[in-house]
C-alpha cells in the first residue's frame, strides 16, 4: 500500500465535496466554540506529506460521514472511482456537499422563515440568543460553512446581531424577520427589483396620504427636521449629506403614516435606496428636482391634504424611476 494514501486520500475527498481548505475544516475539524482545532497550515501539511495527526483527522470525517476509516487506505486511484459514490450514498453525507456550494440565498430565505415561526410561536423574542451555527446547519441539512455565510448575510440585513465570543442573538428589531425578505428581493434580478419597487411605490404612496392626517407632533416635527436638513443640504451643495436626508425623509414619512408595518417595510429597504441613490444620482440638476419634489411632498402632508401628498409622492418616485439606473 502506498504510505501516503491517506493524506492523498483525504484530499480528494475534500476537492469532491468542492470545498476549500478553510471550509473542510469548519465543517469536520471545528469545536463547539466554532474556532478549528488546528491551523491552517497544519492541516495543509497533512494533506501534502501525512504527519501524526492525520489519523485523528480521518476519524473525525469518517465519523461525521458515516465512513469506514479504513477506505482511506485504499489506493487513490481506487478512491478517486468512488469517492462520488460515497458521499451520495446518504443524505446525511450529500447534505455536506449541498452546503458547500448551495445557493446561499435560497438559505438566507430558508432561516429567515425558520426564525420568523419561532418569533410567531413565542420560541424567540427580540434579544434572545439563536442555536449554534452546527445545530443550524443539522436542521438545514447543509454545512455550517453556508450557515455562517448565510447568518453573515442576515447581520448586515440588521435581522441578527453576531457578537464575537458571545454567540448569535435576535436583532432588538424582530420584526425585521417579517419585512426583510422584501428589500432582500431587491438584491436579485431585475424583473424582480422592478416588481418590488412598484410595491414599494405604493406602499408610500399610501404613507404619505396617512402622514398628511397625522397629528402625532412628534413625528412630524422629525420630518420638519428632515425637510430643514434636506434644504440646507442642498443649499451647501453637498451631495452626500443630501442623499442621507434623502433616505431619511422617506423613512421619516413613513413614520408620520402611524402604520409600524408600512414603517417596518419602507425601512427595511432603507439602506439599498441609499445605495441606489448615490450611485445614480450625480447631478445638481437631479438634485434640484429632488429638492422641488420633496417640498411639494412636505407642504401637503402638512397642509393636510392627503390627495395632494400622495399625488406628491406618486410623482416623485415615478421621476425617481427615471433619475436611477436599477441594475
Amino acid at each position: 500500500m502506498n504510505p501516503d494514501a491517506k493524506s492523498r486520500n483525504l484530499r480528494l475527498l475534500r476537492r469532491a465535496l468542492r470545498m476549500t481548505q478553510q471550509q473542510f475544516m469548519e465543517q469536520f475539524l471545528s469545536g463547539p466554540s466554532g474556532k478549528s482545532a488546528m491551523s491552517i497550515a497544519t492541516y495543509s501539511n497533512l494533506e501534502r506529506k501525512g504527519g501524526k495527526r492525520l489519523n485523528e483527522v480521518i476519524s473525525k470525517v469518517s465519523r461525521q460521514l458515516n465512513l469506514d476509516p479504513m477506505v482511506f487506505s485504499m489506493d487513490p486511484g481506487q478512491f478517486s472511482e468512488q469517492v462520488d459514490q460515497m458521499i451520495a450514498s446518504s443524505p446525511e453525507k450529500q447534505a455536506v456537499v449541498d452546503g458547500s456550494t448551495g445557493d446561499i440565498t435560497e438559505l438566507v430565505n430558508r432561516l429567515t422563515v425558520y426564525f420568523a415561526d419561532d418569533i410567531i410561536s413565542g420560541k424567540l423574542k427580540k434579544g434572545s440568543r439563536i442555536e449554534s451555527d452546527r445545530e443550524l446547519a443539522r436542521k438545514m441539512g447543509v454545512g455550517r460553512s453556508a450557515v455562517r455565510e448565510a447568518l453573515k448575510v442576515l447581520s448586515v440585513l440588521g435581522m441578527i446581531d453576531i457578537r464575537p465570543g458571545q454567540g448569535t442573538f435576535i436583532s432588538q428589531k424582530e420584526s425585521n424577520f417579517f419585512t426583510v425578505p422584501l428589500s432582500w428581493s431587491l438584491f436579485l434580478s431585475r424583473p424582480q427589483v422592478e416588481d418590488i419597487l412598484q410595491v414599494r411605490n405604493l406602499i408610500e404612496v399610501g404613507a404619505a396620504r396617512l402622514a398628511a392626517t397625522s397629528h402625532d407632533e412628534e413625528a412630524l416635527s422629525k420630518l420638519y427636521a428632515l425637510s430643514y436638513e434636506i434644504y440646507n443640504a442642498y443649499d451647501a451643495g453637498d451631495h452626500k449629506r443630501f442623499l442621507e436626508a434623502d433616505v431619511a425623509f422617506h423613512t421619516s414619512v413613513a413614520a408620520c403614516s402611524g402604520n409600524t408595518v408600512i414603517f417596518s417595510m419602507i425601512e427595511t429597504i432603507r439602506n439599498l435606496l441609499k445605495r441606489v441613490s448615490q450611485t445614480g444620482m450625480v447631478t445638481d440638476e437631479q438634485m434640484t428636482a429632488i429638492y422641488t419634489e420633496h417640498k411639494e411632498i412636505f407642504g401637503a402632508i402638512m397642509s393636510k391634504d392627503p390627495d395632494a401628498a400622495g399625488e406628491a409622492m406618486r410623482r416623485h418616485l415615478e421621476h425617481s424611476l427615471d433619475r436611477y439606473n436599477y441594475q
